[in-house]
């Protein structure tokens, strides 16, 4: 008995895992995908942009620009995120 219901339980899987990838490849699900994917990347540049706006109108005089500088660094977290969804994905 433990036999069959194990081979009930292997089939069921196989047949998920049919059906899982069946669907990947819908328009839809790639439009997410890119979607997601976009949102990664943009972000944390616009909240870069936005907290360095924020810290160069609190900090007059200071020589330094919050803005282009968090506005780099959100490229670079972007990336990387980017970078680790892409990898996670498709492994």
């Amino acid at each position: 008995m433990d036999r069959r219901k194990l081979e009930t339980q292997v089939a069921q899987q196989i047949d998920r895992k049919r059906r899982a990838q069946r669907g990947a490849g819908t328009l839809l699900a790639r439009t997410a995908y890119l979607g997601t994917l976009g949102l990664m990347l943009v972000l944390p540049i616009v909240a870069g942009a936005y907290l360095g706006n924020w810290l160069d109108t609190h900090t007059k005089g200071f020589s330094f620009s919050w803005t282009v500088s968090l506005i780099v660094t959100g490229v670079f977290v972007g990336g990387f995120n980017a970078v680790w969804f892409v990898r996670q994905t498709w492994n």
